[in-house]
């Protein structure tokens, strides 16, 4: 760009088959301005760039955009699972799509979308593990689920107890409580996300004292006080039912989080376990004589054990369990002339040990392992394949890493295996890294070259490889596939010459998998002998 005192030329444009000047006075100080008239676009992170972006905000993209940025990010597998439940119920979901109706419609529509959980949706799907407890505020439903609330509230859990034991529905005066505090806080309990009206936060606080959510109260209590001289911040134009104040659990002590609660019902579970318990075997059903927690709802049996569970926190977490216990379910119906109200699901799993299950129920009411075996990670991966617990393996991946860091060459090419056929990315790639980096090393282990006759051959041709470097500004190739295409890159990564030598490194990296197959095949042969 021209400055004062210099030659002065006229600026050219192209592109898109256009060909135009610009003239431009060197005494301007904003010489910019004429370019952008013209249609010049500015660079981004440059102050011209920023000045064009907050020269072309109104306020209804000001709104928009805080909207965008204020958007909680992502739940956790447990909080989003328990969270998607009480959504689906029917009355929570109307109350949720009215909520978003106090904004503009295109702004609602937006919301919910970013939720994933849009006003489109057809609104008569219900949930398959309906809500066993409804309160009604001014008139109002809201729907839950008894286990969620006596984990996150020993209010709830006394009253269950005690004098709502036997009942479906609870009233609650509208005078001490309003309709939006208390969904607010039951939202809270299945998501540990807390989204409430600026209008509701006192009202929530007394909700909170009488729950004995004392960590949850003292913030609100904090809040409420801040938002009275907080005015300032934000539009004069909007009332205060337009202003939601949202709060994130890992803002909370760990104790009073949704994974600490569901920890103590999962304890409680175990400790209700026992052995080989009897149950009819015409009805397939336990009876609830036991004295277990009113709360289970459900009976598994593995080996000799017998586990008493929570329906709704499996079918959340599970879809294998989602459509198990729903056809168990269609099947109870049609029998139940035949069958006590008193019975209770039961359900059998096989080839799989107690200490396990009890990992993977761990898992399933925590979001997380505190302790581990690694003799237990193969079967853990296999179970988590068979329910469709995907993010467990990640969890037992990050348990097991420290362990592969001290095992032998012949025990990381079992692991890389097994990370291969249960699709564990992360042990994968560590296994990978560490064969690439040390591939002589390996090459020595008769365990390694064993494992080159087991694998596919690598492609020859360039273009049937699976790791080829990504375009820039793509996000990347990250699928799985041949596993010495995979292990060739890395070492071409780590040991490779660069550019055009890089070629032959990669046939000689071809050459050495060859020999090394061969001698694998006359050990293979010197064995059967």
């Amino acid at each position: 760009m021209d400055r004062p005192g210099q030659q002065h030329e006229p600026e050219h444009f192209g592109g898109g088959g256009i060909d135009f000047k610009v003239e431009l006075d060197p005494e301007d100080l904003q010489p910019s301005v004429p370019l952008k008239k013209a249609g010049a676009v500015c660079a981004e992170r440059t102050f011209d760039g920023d000045r064009c972006h907050y020269a072309a905000l109104n306020l209804r993209l000001r709104r928009l955009l805080k909207a965008f940025e204020a958007r909680p990010p992502p739940l956790p597998p447990l909080p989003a699972a328990l969270r998607a439940t009480f959504l689906a119920c029917p009355a929570n979901r109307a109350a949720f799509l009215e909520m978003l109706q106090w904004t503009a419609g295109s702004e609602a529509a937006a919301l919910a979308a970013a939720a994933g959980f849009g006003p489109t949706d057809n609104p008569s799907s219900t949930s398959l593990f309906p809500p066993d407890i409804t309160f009604y505020v001014d008139g109002k439903p809201i729907e839950a689920h008894r286990v969620i609330l006596c984990a996150r509230s020993s209010f709830f859990r006394r009253k269950f107890n005690t004098d709502w034991k036997d009942r479906k529905e609870v009233r609650f005066s509208s005078q001490k409580l309003s309709f939006g505090a208390l969904y607010s806080l039951v939202h809270f309990f299945y998501s540990d996300r807390l989204e409430v009206d600026v209008d509701d936060m006192e009202n929530l606080a007394r909700a909170c004292k009488v729950c004995k959510c004392e960590g949850l109260q003292k913030i609100l209590i904090k809040e409420a006080t801040l938002q009275r001289y907080a005015e300032h911040k934000s539009p004069r134009d909007l009332d205060s039912s337009q202003k939601r104040f949202i709060l994130h659990g890992q803002s909370l002590p760990e104790e009073d989080r949704l994974p600490s609660a569901l920890r103590h019902i999962f304890e409680e579970c175990l400790a209700n376990s026992r052995e080989q318990e009897c149950y009819n075997d015409e009805s397939n059903e336990m009876s609830r004589d036991s004295g277990v927690d009113a709360a289970a709802d459900l009976y598994i049996k593995v080996c000799d054990k017998v586990f008493h569970c929570h329906q709704v926190i499996l079918a959340s977490r599970s879809e294998y369990f989602k459509a198990r216990l729903s056809r168990n379910m269609d099947f109870l119906e049609v029998k139940s002339g035949l069958q006590s109200t008193q019975s209770l699901p039961f359900l059998e799993e096989h080839d799989m040990s107690t200490e396990a299950f009890e990992k993977v129920l761990e898992y399933m009411y925590t979001d997380n392992l505190e302790h581990m075996d690694p003799n237990q990670a193969e079967e853990l991966f296999d179970i988590a394949s068979r329910y469709l617990l995907f993010p467990l393996k990640r969890v037992v991946a990050d348990i097991l890493l420290p362990y592969l860091e001290h095992v032998s060459p012949a025990e990381l090419c079992h692991w890389l295996m097994l990370s291969d056929i249960y699709d564990v990315v992360k042990i994968r790639e560590y296994c990978l890294d560490i064969i690439a980096c040390n591939f002589e090393m390996f090459a020595d282990t008769r365990e390694f070259r064993a494992l080159l006759l087991t694998l596919p051959p690598p492609s020859g041709d360039d273009s049937l490889r699976t790791t080829r470097p990504s375009e820039p500004g793509t996000a990347g190739n990250t699928d799985q596939g041949n596993l010495l295409d995979d292990l060739r890159e890395k070492w071409l990564e780590a040991e490779a010459a660069e550019l055009d030598e890089r070629d032959e490194s990669a046939k000689l990296f071809d050459n050495r998998l060859e020999m090394l197959m061969l001698v694998a095949e006359q050990e293979a042969n010197d064995g059967n002998v």
